[in-house]
């Protein structure tokens, strides 16, 4: 009994390997199941046409489980073909026996599918964004895919597990940008999709080493981490109609780096974007920059474009209304030498916070303190400042270069225009002599102190035209300054000033300095506020400090000056007198007296000089026209009437020249002869030179008349100014 048990137990076991092996390999043929599978298919889809060859009853050891498979059959989706390889559809073995026939799974694997293939179902699909871009922007590619579809016990999609890839894919995002080459393995499920081994091409750059893992269960979550290669020239014409639209680009003229990125979006059910995140870290091997805009200030004087990063680390991090960005090597400047630099800069929201430290060796010029940096030495610039809208705060500038060091700190500007200061503080050299030394102080009153400052600038920058970026400033004003170094080698010892300042301008000065030898300047200012108007009173000594940055006065030599101003809202009305000085190489009066054939005094006026006893000025400006009403230089040897206007683009003059006065005056007291030549009437016979000077700045041409008879109105000023004398 025990070896018929044994022996039936024997063959049970091997009729069960036979039957194993067999469903496992070659598996049975039958035709039994054909309409079931169709019918099951074409109930979850009845767009699907599904023709079967033969089916195979078949066990999946690795599951345990039986399934159905048949070879290449034919399904065709909304009449396109989809090529197949075969189908599996495993069934639940006790329905079998209940005769229920319950499919639990299908598993298809399909053909090489050509992405044309795809988007002809893709014409047949519900309008999205997506379908529209699939079937606008996909040039080729192919797929490679297998899918299985899992049902529940009433026949209905449960879940299913896509796996595949995708190789050659093009597509086209916008404008000339193409995505090349592009080729990954997917896996999905009804929650999850991943894409690995990514890499792909376009014009300037290439991805490398890519995943994407996208999750949609309750909205759409996707992180994604990617590798870049970015070889960017601007030179490129379909890199130059590729970002014509985009300004941050039209500076960029090269670039070239290799980045690490990480990129996370969170999008609500609601297709809204919730959140993102996307960090950059690698290395720009090479970035070039039209700096032109970029480093355009008063202190730059010269076009120091390109701008070059060079091996420069990077670290990025952007979200929502939150940006951040580091950068650490070498720039240069100009196709110069390589420099150090770190910049840290950081946005949330309206608010940004910049921080640089940087080393500098271009041409550097502040005209305010007469400093001058020379090229290829080097300084260097901390600065770290914030600006939130149209507000800026500079919390701090820090520059050093051998000797010289400027402290900036707590400058805050209100749209573009300054607001407040905590101090500054400046000791700066020239030709290895100090310079400047003084410290401003901002607080209740402006307060500068110090032994050195040098203004032999100041009348060039006064000279000026500016839009008054100062107009916030009202405050009181305090200086004291040990020597003031002013143009033509001058020093003023011992300056002092009170004064007042309202909406960025002097309305009260109180000042004195001393030249030495017993010259002095005085500077007066007083506000009427019921007239709305300021009297401004300048008297010095020693005249050609302040007259050393206009043309006019070129030549002019010694005397003393006195200048009266009533300056109201938009106007002013000045008066400037200038008593008994001299007119030495002066190019416009050696030009005059040359075309006029005055040889001697033009020989004088390059030599020993034409001395004067008064030079009067009555003018008025309005905006930016300066009107000349009258201008009168009375001298021994020659004496000049003018008057005209200037603009910012044209100086107009007009006037009469009468040399040899004292000669007149001795032929005047001949009898008869005085009579005629210069007869007791006024204005009735005196010779002089008529002339004309008019042109734009630099360009101005002069025009003479040579014999005219003098004007009664210049004889009367003659006769006015000798009466004021007596």
């Amino acid at each position: 009994m025990k070896k018929i048990s044994i022996s039936i137990f024997l063959i049970f076991l091997i009729i069960l390997i036979i039957t194993v092996t067999i469903l496992s390999t070659v598996g049975i043929e039958t035709k039994r199941f054909n309409n079931l599978v169709t019918q099951k298919i074409n109930k979850n889809n009845n767009k699907i046409s599904l023709d079967l060859n033969s089916i195979k009853f078949k066990l999946d050891i690795e599951e345990i489980s039986l399934f159905l498979e048949t070879k290449n059959p034919k399904i065709v989706y909304r009449n396109v073909d989809i090529p197949a390889e075969n189908i599996k559809v495993y069934i639940n073995f006790l329905s079998l026996i209940n005769r229920k026939n319950e499919i639990e799974k299908i598993s298809l694997v399909f053909d090489q599918i050509d992405i044309n293939q795809i988007k002809k179902v893709s014409k047949t699909l519900k309008p999205s964004n997506f379908v529209r871009f699939f079937k606008t922007k996909a040039k080729k590619g192919k797929l490679n895919s297998e899918i299985e579809i899992y049902l529940n016990d009433k026949n209905q999609l449960d879940n299913f597990i896509a796996r595949g890839s995708i190789s050659n894919l093009e597509i086209e995002t916008f404008k000339n940008l193409n995505l090349k080459e592009s080729s990954f393995t997917f896996f999905a499920d009804k929650t999850d999709i991943l894409l690995k081994n990514f890499t792909s091409k376009s014009n300037f750059f290439e991805i490398n080493d890519g995943d994407i893992k996208i999750n949609i269960y309750s909205g759409i979550s996707l992180i994604s981490n990617f590798k870049t290669k970015i070889k960017y020239d601007f030179n490129s014409k379909s890199n130059k109609d590729l970002f014509s639209d985009f300004k941050h680009f039209k500076d960029v003229v090269e670039l070239k780096a290799e980045l690490s990125n990480n990129l996370s979006i969170n999008i609500d059910e609601t297709y809204k974007l919730q959140s993102y995140n996307f960090k950059n870290t690698g290395k720009i091997t090479k970035a070039t920059f039209d700096s032109k805009n970029i480093l355009k200030n008063g202190l730059i004087k010269k076009n120091v474009s390109p701008l070059s990063l060079i091996d420069a680390n990077i670290t990025t991090n952007s979200k929502p209304n939150e940006n951040f960005i580091e950068l650490d090597g070498k720039y240069s400047l100009n196709k110069g030498n390589l420099l150090d630099f770190k910049l840290k800069n950081s946005f949330k929201k309206d608010l940004m916070n910049l921080s640089l430290d940087a080393e500098y060796d271009d041409l550097l010029e502040i005209d305010l303190i007469n400093y001058k940096k020379k090229k290829n030495i080097v300084a260097n610039i901390n600065l770290n400042l914030i600006k939130q809208k149209e507000n800026l705060k500079i919390k701090n500038v820090n520059f050093k270069e051998g000797k010289n060091q400027i402290l900036i700190s707590g400058a805050k500007f209100k749209k573009g225009k300054f607001s407040s200061l905590e101090k500054i503080s400046v000791k700066t050299t020239k030709g290895n002599k100090k310079n400047n030394d003084f410290l401003l102080s901002y607080g209740k009153q402006i307060l500068i102190d110090g032994p050195q400052f040098d203004a032999r600038n100041i009348p060039k920058i006064f000279s000026k035209r500016d839009n008054n970026k100062l107009e916030n400033i009202n405050k009181e004003i305090e200086i004291n300054l040990g020597n003031i170094y002013v143009p033509v080698s001058e020093i003023l010892k011992d300056f002092k000033l009170i004064g007042k300042i309202e909406k960025g301008k002097f309305v009260k000065i109180s000042s004195k300095g001393d030249f030495g030898g017993g010259n002095f300047l005085d500077i007066k200012m007083k506000n009427d506020k019921k007239n709305n108007k300021k009297y401004l009173e300048v008297y010095s000594d020693i005249t050609k400090p302040l007259l050393t940055e206009y043309n006019f006065f070129k030549g002019l030599t010694g005397g003393k000056l006195l200048f009266t101003s009533i300056i109201d809202t938009n106007s002013s009305k000045s008066n400037l007198k200038i008593e008994n000085f001299k007119v030495i190489n002066a190019p416009g009066m050696v030009k005059l007296l040359t075309l006029a054939d005055l040889g001697g005094l033009a020989d004088l006026a390059e030599g020993d000089g034409i001395s004067f006893e008064v030079l009067e000025i009555n003018m008025e400006k309005d905006k930016d026209i300066l009107k000349l009403n009258e201008i009168l230089a009375l001298g021994p040897s020659i004496s000049v009437l003018m008057e005209g206007y200037q603009d910012q683009a044209l100086t107009s003059l007009r006037g009469t020249l009468v040399p040899a006065k004292t000669l007149n005056k001795l032929i005047s007291k001949i009898p008869v002869l005085g009579d005629i030549v210069i007869p007791k009437e006024v204005g009735e016979g005196l010779f002089g030179i008529s002339f004309k000077m008019k042109g734009p700045h630099g360009k101005i041409k002069t025009t003479i008349n040579p014999i005219r008879t003098v004007t009664p109105r210049f004889i009367q000023k003659i006769i006015d100014r000798n009466k004021k004398t007596k």
